[in-house]
């Protein structure tokens, strides 16, 4: 049991003072070593859980626990600095929590904070679950730059939306400066037009879905963490067979990564012949930098406003595909795979896709017509394809780092059909090696019959027709095994 010492607590009616320090912090899960914060212990040994209230930070700076009945309160002596604008806004709406600590040299380290229901509290949002979802978003926010004194503000959450109006408002006073500001500020002009009636209802119902929208997503800074070089080049012996040149550039550009601890200033553009693994590469490496990603198919965008939204001024608006990419990631750091960038000039009447793409690959904010805002774009990162590079103009090419893909060798194909296609595809439909067998005179046929072809898809189809006939023949000849020769298979696949 803790032991009061009553002389200790501070009166209700004591002078306004601020008793902490913010501190800088970036870690990602909060523990007694790295609490959201600390309250002061000399007087008080606190349990490993307490009840209680924050009184209002702004005013007076301290933890009103509730122990036996009995209001004890215990001044803070640091906050993380993500932290200021949750604190606060839990001290103004006396929302009971309980808190989960550990009594230290410094003081009561903090690293666990929920809501309970006791006393007839405040709840703190409509939304359930709201304080844990907006305590994980704090954490894998980056430590604002700072946090002024005198700023004005106004169980599980990982499937938690912020869809109401409520959640939405208590997510700007819990976030503070977690966001970045053009976007808080934002949201702030949104969120008066979403409430005020002196619009129409379809302005209110367009402002509030695009706050919905941009408070989901979590924006972060473009710092990046180390990538290990040895995973990195083991995932792209997983995705690609050869090409080693092609493979020694993009561990050039993770090292480059994990010297900056940000993303280059361009991106890849991998330009080669159709089937040559240009796709793959590029999964590849958004597996490597372990960041979501989104596609965008140049062949199919033939208007700037798919990619741009149109105006809220119809009654059918609607955000444009880059960012309903960023929505669907749930984060502003990915990875954009731009298919056949070559095709990217042919907009029909409305514009030029291509221009848009330049706002996109400049890295220094995407506006979408419908968010009306500007979108931080630096945690993007392209990686484009391309068959022909001769058609894609000046200004693109000048944002990419051109990396050129060589076709494969017949000797490569031979390989790359024995050792990775026709194992694929035997795994796939349940045979063993031992049940279709493909002689090497079989093999040389397989190449010899693709030898006109670029890339490895008709390898891959091959394979496919290869293995089904063998399992064909399993089954309805009752066969235990299948022998392909070159006779075998040109009569198969011709």
């Amino acid at each position: 049991m803790p032991v009061f010492d009553f002389s200790a607590a501070p009166s209700a009616k004591a002078d306004a003072e601020c008793t902490y320090t913010t501190f800088p912090s970036n870690e990602k899960k909060a523990t007694a070593e790295h609490p959201i914060l600390l309250l002061d212990n000399k007087k008080c040994r606190w349990k490993y859980h307490s009840t209680g209230v924050f009184t209002n930070p702004h005013k007076r700076t301290s933890f009103e626990f509730k122990e036996e009945g009995i209001g004890v309160t215990a001044d803070i002596l640091q906050v993380d600095s993500r932290f200021v604008s949750l604190i606060r806004w839990l001290g103004e709406n006396r929302i009971n929590v309980r808190l989960s600590g550990k009594n230290t040299a410094d003081g009561y380290a903090v690293y666990k904070i929920r809501e309970i229901g006791f006393g007839g509290g405040e709840k703190l949002s409509a939304e359930d679950g709201f304080l844990q979802f907006m305590i994980e978003r704090l954490l894998a926010s980056q430590a604002p730059a700072e946090v002024p004194e005198d700023e004005d503000m106004a169980e599980d959450g990982d499937n938690m939306k912020l869809t109401s109006i409520q959640s939405i408002t208590d997510f700007l006073n819990c976030a503070g400066r977690t966001l970045p500001d053009n976007v808080r500020l934002w949201a702030r002009r949104n969120l008066s037009v979403a409430r005020s009636n002196e619009v129409t209802a379809e302005e209110r119902r367009h402002a509030q879905r695009a706050l919905s929208i941009m408070m989901n997503i979590q924006w972060k800074n473009n710092y990046f963490e180390s990538i290990d070089p040895v995973e990195a080049r083991r995932i792209l012996d997983e995705e690609l067979y050869g090409m080693e040149r092609v493979k020694q550039r993009i561990i050039e550009t993770i090292i480059q990564i994990n010297r900056t601890h940000t993303l280059p200033a361009y991106g890849l553009l991998l330009v080669g012949p159709a089937g040559t693994g240009k796709s793959q590469i590029a999964y590849a490496v958004a597996r490597i930098l372990k960041l979501p990603w989104t596609t965008l198919d140049m062949s199919s965008i033939h208007d700037p406003e798919q990619l741009t939204g149109s105006s809220r001024i119809y009654a059918n608006a609607k955000p444009g595909i880059i960012m309903e990419a960023f929505s669907m990631a749930g984060e502003s750091n990915l990875v954009f795979i731009i298919n056949e960038l070559d095709k990217a000039s042919s907009g029909k009447g409305n514009g030029n896709p291509a221009d848009v793409l330049l706002t996109l690959l400049d890295n220094l904010g995407f506006t979408d017509n419908y968010m009306e805002c500007m979108i931080p774009t630096s945690g993007v990162y392209p990686i484009a394809t391309a068959n022909d590079k001769s058609q894609i103009s000046a200004p693109l090419m000048s944002r990419f780092a051109v990396i050129e893909l060589p076709d494969y060798t017949p000797e490569e194909k031979k390989i790359i059909f024995s050792k990775f296609a026709l194992p694929k595809v035997l795994k796939r439909m349940g045979l063993k090696e031992n049940e279709c067998v493909v002689s090497e005179n079989a093999l040389d046929a397989v190449v010899d019959r693709f030898a006109n072809t670029t890339g490895i898809r008709d390898l891959e189809q091959a394979a496919e027709h290869i293995a089904a006939n063998a399992l064909y023949q399993i089954e309805v000849n009752h066969v235990t095994e299948v022998v392909f020769d070159a006779e075998a298979v040109r009569e198969l696949l011709d």
